[in-house]
């Protein structure tokens, strides 16, 4: 029997492999070094300039995401070599707003393992690498040496990169066992920087049980409060809207009894008070409902339903959505939610003349949406608010979503959702 305690095997030796490791690693030689540098020199930098008008700090943000671009271009790299199937790093946020939303969203990146794992793998790359330049340069030096007796004038060759003195009769056979032993070594360090990535870059089936673990926890987090949210808002709704109209009905209905026989036209004036007041409470109703589920997204998908939520906007939103295809229910509904959300909230609250929606699906699988008024900003999560539900719908179906809304605006609501959640 099998297990399926350990990752799959990826092949790290077939030709085309190794030769690109190899010439790869080459230039990581002679480019690693200067990238590490500027590194390097940054946090020297920032560290020595923490104290001096906060310059210090700003040098240490622009550190952490250089480093961000350069894990990202690694694990492409590696990925792109190898086929791992490692997905493209995204860069963390808190899904806060304001400047402490800001400060979390760089400490989570700053201390993110993934781009930690690809530094690491690109300063062992780099140090392969210098090797392989000085190997290429023996082979070289080989060759020449292999060739000597055709060209040299004294009666002993220097081997370069060596300092070794070879005689003229032994040129040939030493040339070759230098061109071989070099072969041999960067084909070695070819297939050694591919064990190396795989080990570093590559995670183990108990990390990738663990993160699944992690992600069904936070979503099933999300999922509950999102839940907990969604069941204040139709209270709230119910007790605020609806239920006071129909009492209203249900009063007015009572006095129209009263007086039928001593005053009929009164009557009928209240009757027709009361059939316009529930013809009010069917349309809140009916709006309610349509909050909690849209048949038109079903329907005829989340275009089709985001165009029939932005004709019904009081403020003029300008609609740029282009999607290619269908994603899962969930996937439409926790986008059309957040939408909905955050143009009710642009409504509500941000004196905003003007709203722009844009929506894309991008790849690999990821609906992606961005919400943007020109209002007044200052918007903040507040437990049980339409910003907070937005958050945990959207964690609820495996996105990310991230709110910027700075005094003075403009804010924005930007959702990342996986299609197949």
């Amino acid at each position: 029997m099998t297990s399926s305690a350990s990752p799959p095997a990826h092949p790290v030796t077939r030709p085309a492999q190794v030769a690109g490791a190899v010439a790869q690693l080459a230039v990581l030689g002679v480019v690693g070094p200067v990238l590490l540098t500027i590194v390097l020199s940054m946090l020297g930098l920032g560290l020595g300039l923490l104290f001096i008008l906060g310059i210090g700090l700003l040098v240490l943000v622009a550190l952490v995401y250089v480093l961000f671009a350069l894990g990202w271009l690694e694990t492409q790299r590696v990925e792109g070599l190898y086929g791992f199937g490692l997905t493209a790093p995204h860069p963390r946020t808190s899904g806060r707003a304001g400047f402490g939303g800001f400060v979390r969203t760089v400490w989570l990146q700053a201390i993110n393992p993934t781009t930690w794992r690809a530094i690491a793998n690109i300063a062992i790359a780099s140090v392969l690498g210098w090797v392989v330049v000085a190997l290429a340069g023996l082979m070289a030096s080989g060759v020449v040496l292999t060739f000597s007796p055709l060209f040299a004038q004294s009666s002993a060759v220097r081997l370069a990169r060596t300092g070794i003195e070879v005689p003229l009769a032994w040129s040939i056979p030493v040339g070759l066992l230098a061109v071989l032993a070099s072969a041999a070594a960067l084909i070695g360090l070819g297939v050694l920087h591919g064990v190396i990535a795989r080990a570093i870059l590559v995670p183990s089936r108990e990390a990738q049980l663990a993160e699944a673990v992690r992600t069904s926890t936070v979503q099933h987090a999300g999922a509950v409060r999102a839940a907990d949210v969604e069941r204040s808002r139709i209270e709230r709704d119910l007790h605020d809207g609806v239920q006071p109209r129909l009492v209203s009905v249900g009063m007015t209905l009572g006095l129209a009894q009263q007086k039928i026989d001593a005053d009929p036209n009164a009557a009928k004036a209240l009757i027709s008070e009361a059939h316009t007041s529930t013809k009010a409470a069917i349309t809140e109703l009916r709006q309610l409902a349509r909050g909690i589920h849209t048949s038109v997204l079903d329907d005829r998908g989340l275009d089709a339903a985001l165009s029939a939520l932005v004709g019904r906007s009081v403020i003029p939103v300008h609609m740029d959505v282009r999607l290619d295809g269908r994603c899962s229910r969930n996937a439409e509904a926790a986008a059309y939610f957040a939408i909905a959300e955050a143009l009710t909230n642009a409504t509500k609250h941000s004196r905003a003349t003007e709203v722009r929606l844009v929506g894309r699906l991008r790849e690999p699988g990821v609906l992606w949406a961005r919400v943007e008024d020109n209002g007044v900003g200052g918007a903040r999560i507040v437990p049980g608010g339409g910003l907070d539900g937005i958050v945990n719908r959207v964690i609820a179906a495996g996105g990310e979503a991230r709110i910027d809304s700075p005094v003075g605006g403009p804010t924005s609501v930007e959702v990342s959702i996986p299609c197949a959640s």
